[in-house]
């Protein structure tokens, strides 16, 4: 199978940044769209803002600078088609439901959570989340 449209989620993470390395492998290899996303979960800002009103607008411009810097380097590694997706809520739902029906995605990538179990039993994984709501292929990197 050959895909063509790659989600991949990040984060700035480590983990994300795996992710991002193997999505550029996979699209140069399928000449395949990179959709690079990222969801400002506008849930864990929404009572400091109370306190501090540019956090929003801050969670927002690190979110353009994160993508460009990825755009950049995708590019750089040979990608030609790249898209960019900013997205405001739940990352576990926002990626699996919205930005991959949006870009009719059939991959999507992410990274693998450092979370330990209890973490993942109060709140559990975004990754986890994304395996079980995708309705395409699901890559998580470890």
């Amino acid at each position: 199978m050959e895909y063509k449209n790659i989600v991949v989620a990040l984060d700035g993470s480590q983990a994300s940044e795996k992710a991002f390395q193997k999505s550029v492998d996979i699209a140069k290899r399928n000449h395949a769209r990179l959709i690079l996303a990222h969801v400002v979960d506008s849930r864990t800002f929404a009572t400091a803002e109370a306190y501090d009103r540019s956090l929003a607008e801050r969670s927002e411009n690190y979110a353009k600078e994160l993508l460009a810097d990825y755009a950049d380097k995708a590019q750089a590694a040979g990608v030609s088609d790249i898209k960019q997706s900013i997205e405001y809520g739940s990352p576990k739902v926002k990626i699996a439901k919205d930005i991959a029906k949006d870009y009719h995605s059939d991959l999507i990538i992410c990274g693998a959570t450092g979370m330990n179990a209890m973490e993942r039993f109060l709140i559990g994984s975004v990754s986890e989340s994304i395996t079980r709501y995708a309705t395409c292929d699901v890559l998580v990197v470890r």
